[in-house]
């Protein structure tokens, strides 16, 4: 069940509601989280919120910066607590909920799966968040966005040659194709040559093909703009 706006009184949480993402419906980050949360079958509600604040419902108010001190999306309230941050929220749900675990049991799968997330949410993402474009402008930002996305991309297929199987990590599928399928459409968004990048393109093949990962598509979310697909 889609919702628009902040709840009132939303810094708090029963800690017996369902679960409430707030989202946006472009963000890689928001994406992540709807694929984990999806693979571990966890029903929740979305709450869009814009990171344009051209929007009604718009991430950059005093209301949303009491449940967000970033202002950012995602932003999730499980559990009587409000948690922002896409990685911290996939460890706390695979550690309160290791139920269709996200997580390998092997220590070195584990470790691999970590180093893939954080090369992508720490040595990419950042880099061609689209705040950071902005702060750029438009001229340069596309060539930013370029040159950091292929840079870490160059990395990630390194180490996903070497680790993949059927996912990023042997046959397990974990957080780091949560985080690998989002980042790949970035990519794609910045007019990014893949060709160099055989592992990463076979990978998001197979994970787009997946029903989760389908329906945590942003085309297919509720604060999508109609008529735009």
């Amino acid at each position: 069940m889609a919702k628009n706006g902040i709840r009132p009184n939303s810094s708090t949480v029963s800690s017996d509601a369902r679960p409430v993402l707030y989202s946006y419906c472009h963000s890689s980050c928001s994406w992540r989280v709807r694929i984990a949360l999806g693979l571990k079958k966890i029903p929740y509600d979305i709450n869009a919120i814009s990171l344009r604040k051209t929007e009604a419902a718009h991430a950059y108010t005093n209301q949303y910066r009491e449940l967000n001190p970033m202002q950012q999306v995602p932003t999730l309230q499980i559990d009587g607590q409000t948690l922002c941050d896409s990685v911290a929220i996939m460890h706390y749900l695979e550690e309160t909920r290791p139920e269709h675990p996200i997580l390998p049991k092997d220590p070195i799968k584990r470790a691999k799966v970590r180093e893939i997330v954080q090369i992508i949410c720490s040595g990419i993402q950042p880099l061609q968040n689209s705040s950071v474009l902005a702060h750029l402008g438009k001229e340069k930002s596309t060539e930013w966005a370029q040159h950091w996305i292929s840079r870490g991309f160059r990395a990630l297929e390194q180490v996903l040659s070497k680790s993949s199987g059927k996912y990023c990590v042997a046959d397990e599928i974990s957080m780091a194709d949560c985080c690998l399928v989002p980042q790949v459409f970035n990519a794609r968004r910045y007019h990014v040559n893949l060709d160099p990048y055989p592992t990463i393109l076979r990978l998001d093949k197979h994970l787009g093909s997946i029903e989760t990962f389908l329906d945590c598509h942003p085309h297919n979310q509720p604060d999508y703009p109609k008529n735009t697909k």
